[in-house]
């Protein structure tokens, strides 16, 4: 079985996410999405409220699956029997970031990358751009599913925002 690990902290998940999960899916037998759990890092969203979002967005793939997971990634690849990791890259700064951690995943246990590159709607996306857009009341629907949009708005709106 060919499975593969799209690793993130999908705090929250973007189209831009899920594209990447969509392609991958389409090219392993299996995909993972593994939320990491990073307890030195308060998120927007609990790892619970991630995991919740992302099994609801990914329905439509009946081959990925949802988890969390926490320590190194090479070690969740392992135990999952995963020996590649897929990671989507938006421009050439995310390859150089990417690469280190490439090598060093190959080099601690065989565990390969696959970069897929972003597609180009969706190059310029990123969580942490969706909360501050969405923070300031701007319109955040067409770069992240309606559930998300709908959280980001609950919680902004509790928050007081």
């Amino acid at each position: 079985m060919r499975r593969a690990v799209c690793p993130g902290s999908f705090d929250p998940v973007t189209n831009g996410h899920l594209d990447i999960i969509g392609r991958s899916s389409r090219l392993f037998d299996e995909v993972i999405v593994a939320v990491l759990v990073n307890e030195s890092k308060r998120g927007l969203f609990s790892i619970e409220e991630r995991l919740d979002m992302l099994r609801e967005v990914a329905k439509p793939f009946e081959n990925v699956r949802i988890e969390a997971f926490q320590g190194l990634l090479v070690d969740f690849c392992q135990a999952q029997h995963a020996s590649v990791v897929v990671k989507g890259l938006r421009a050439v700064s995310d390859f150089d970031y990417e690469l280190q951690m490439a090598q060093m995943n190959v080099g601690l246990a065989g565990v390969e990358t696959l970069f897929m590159p972003t597609n180009p709607q969706h190059s310029y996306l990123s969580s942490s751009l969706v909360k501050d857009v969405a923070k300031w009341g701007g319109d955040i629907t067409p770069h992240v599913p309606e559930v998300v949009a709908r959280r980001l708005s609950d919680r902004f709106r509790q928050d007081g925002r």
